[in-house]
């Protein structure tokens, strides 16, 4: 059962960092609810690494936070799109 609530926790920490990184940058972002949590969580663990090579510390929520603005705005530019356009192929509006 622990491990249950483990999964369930982070699940919850990756969705709130993930959801305030995508916030952070300006304009739609075509993204799921999944691929929030993943990058939440992928920023998270990230940041633990870089704390703890870098500083020889434990992260933040600060550095996690940091980090998914990041690892949001290079899945923007991936795309094609920008600071503020998320990029994607053009839509009809017919």
């Amino acid at each position: 059962m622990d491990f249950i609530a483990y999964l369930i926790i982070l699940c919850i920490i990756g969705l709130v960092v993930g959801g305030l990184a995508r916030l952070a940058l300006p304009g739609r972002d075509p993204m799921g609810l999944g691929m929030t949590i993943l990058i939440g969580i992928g920023s998270s663990l990230f940041a633990g690494f870089i704390a703890r090579e870098v500083f020889n510390r434990e992260a933040g929520f600060l550095l996690a936070f940091i980090v998914a603005v990041l690892v949001v705005y290079a899945i923007r530019r991936s795309r094609g799109g920008g600071l503020t356009d998320p990029g994607g192929p053009p839509v009809d509006r017919y």
